[in-house]
């Protein structure tokens, strides 16, 4: 069964090896996911091909540098640098409110940002609603965690302190409840921005 479909990851290794044939076979493989991915937030065909291209060539960069730690996630990584583009076109564009002293796009960033017009004090009214059913979705530790560290801006020693654990496990249950929170996202289709 294996030896039908190549794994992502020999096709990498293949790519920065010299073997360009290697990226098209990857290209043409989530090709259809990824496209899908970014039209799903821009709802624009030339835009989402354009982003598309641009995830490729960054894709393509990162390879030729050297710079890609190989863990059997190609899809998941290129996802995320699709994701990142669309974000900046959102910025771009002036479609998406930017918030202050935070370079990448964070959901949370969307609590803290006190500075809001009405418009989008309703959307992060609307944001607010759907984190909230989101974080219920969680396990109860990773929820604990994460309400002491999101809404009550505690700090992870605080919190080992309240829930009697170490700063480490702490950490790891927020790490985790991000991680769950974006499959949720995902597995939900939810865009929580504007």
């Amino acid at each position: 069964m294996e030896q039908l479909q190549i794994k992502d990851s020999i096709l990498v290794k293949n790519y920065i090896d010299g073997d360009e044939k290697a990226l098209e076979i990857l290209i043409n493989r989530h090709n259809q996911r990824i496209t899908s991915f970014i039209y799903s937030k821009v709802l624009d065909r030339d835009v989402a091909e354009d982003i598309f291209q641009d995830t490729f060539i960054k894709v393509i960069k990162t390879l030729k540098k050297g710079r890609y730690s190989e863990e059997g996630k190609f899809l998941p990584w290129v996802m995320r640098i699709a994701h990142n583009l669309v974000i900046d076109h959102f910025r771009k564009n002036k479609r998406m409110p930017k918030f202050e002293g935070s370079d990448d796009f964070n959901i949370f960033s969307v609590i803290h940002d006190e500075k809001l017009n009405a418009e989008k004090q309703i959307i992060k009214d609307q944001i607010e609603s759907d984190l909230t059913l989101l974080i219920d979705e969680l396990p109860d530790d990773q929820r604990e965690v994460l309400i002491m560290r999101i809404y009550k801006d505690m700090s992870f020693k605080e919190i080992s302190e309240n829930t009697n654990v170490s700063i480490n496990t702490a950490l790891g249950r927020m790490r985790y409840a991000l991680i769950n929170l974006r499959k949720i996202v995902e597995r939900k289709n939810i865009v929580l921005t504007n």
